[in-house]
């Protein structure tokens, strides 16, 4: 009989395909994907044509390969972190646990070494397109970063929680910084002198402090919905540590923080009508305060992977809103949207 830690093999003896995707949690990687594509496509570049630049040759290659390397090695963490939490998943979810059954711990492994490493090769190679030393350090520090996380970090209080929410914002404003690496290649530090930088840091910097708000609350409710198998391993999670009451209120106050954060934004955003506040009440406040009213009411491992789900939708949501700054842009500015049509002022 093989060790359950090595090489166990499902019942039906077969290591499918679907097995391996789900490891490396592909929805994930398409949410994440996406979410990069829509701050290149939606949010830089319609500001870069309101400057006057004319993007419609802009390439695609740049933001494919970042797409490439952050969802590889955002594949390898995840097989990681599975590789790590073995016993953990046998406790939480011995129906849906991979590793130590259709996939062995060394397969785990190997399977991160090759998608980390090809993921990071591809990122150095487009800090070397880009001539950026800032990229290269992103594409060198993220991975250890997942490391320690999986190792150690996500045991501990509070720690792991915020690795992954800043992981989260970076591979948004790992998008701005591609893009001022490209235009600083183009026009040197004259780019500089213009007010593109801070256009884009001040835009893309709101958006990833909203995913790191999101990934926070999310992570937190996740360790609520772990709370059993963490607790059998010895983590100090802020539910095991402070217990429900205490980190219900925590995350109470962050979505507290996250609603009032929304409206100061709205107050500070430069587009005439009520499309923007409208879109962040009905497409993120009133989703906040249903969250809100979610984590209340849980009480099950059940009750919590819903509040979970809701906080991911709402991350999206938020991120959406790149389509609306889009759209109120070419009406104010009479660039065209997609460099396709125009909109009517």
């Amino acid at each position: 009989m093989q060790n359950s830690s090595n090489s166990t093999i499902s019942p039906s003896g077969s290591r499918g395909l679907s097995d391996y995707l789900r490891l490396i949690r592909l929805p994930n990687l398409v949410f994440l994907a996406f979410i990069q594509l829509l701050i290149n496509r939606s949010l830089l570049m319609p500001i870069l044509q309101t400057f006057g630049f004319d993007t419609s040759g802009n390439s695609m290659l740049n933001i494919t390969l970042l797409i490439f390397a952050t969802a590889l090695i955002a594949a390898g963490g995840y097989a990681l972190n599975d590789y790590f939490d073995i016993k953990i998943d046998a406790i939480n979810k011995p129906s849906k646990q991979i590793v130590g059954k259709s996939v062995s711990r060394q397969t785990a492994m190997l399977l991160h070494q090759i998608l980390t490493i090809t993921g990071v090769c591809i990122g150095l190679f487009l800090s070397f397109l880009t001539r950026s030393f800032s990229l290269a350090f992103v594409f060198i520090v993220v991975p250890g970063l997942l490391w320690f996380y999986s190792s150690n970090y996500k045991r501990q209080f509070v720690t792991g929680n915020l690795v992954v929410a800043f992981n989260a914002a970076l591979s948004i404003l790992v998008v701005a910084i591609m893009e001022l690496a490209v235009l600083q290649r183009q026009y040197g530090d004259l780019i500089f002198g213009t007010a593109i930088p801070r256009t884009f840091y001040t835009w893309t910097g709101g958006f990833a402090l909203f995913a790191f708000l999101c990934t926070w609350i999310r992570e937190i409710i996740k360790d609520m919905e772990d709370e059993g198998g963490d607790r059998e391993m010895e983590c100090r999670t802020m539910p095991i540590k402070w217990g429900w009451k205490r980190t219900k209120g925590f995350l109470y106050g962050l979505i507290g923080l996250g609603i009032t954060g929304l409206f100061a934004a709205n107050s500070l955003i430069p587009f005439e009508g009520s499309l923007s506040f409208r879109y962040i009440v009905f497409g993120c406040v009133f989703p906040f305060v249903a969250l809100a009213y979610l984590v209340f009411r849980a009480t099950t491992p059940e009750d919590f992977h819903q509040a979970s789900i809701l906080s991911k939708v709402i991350m999206l949501t938020g991120t959406l809103y790149c389509l609306i700054f889009y759209f109120l842009t070419a009406q104010a500015s009479g660039i065209k949207i997609f460099n396709l049509f125009l909109v009517n002022p």
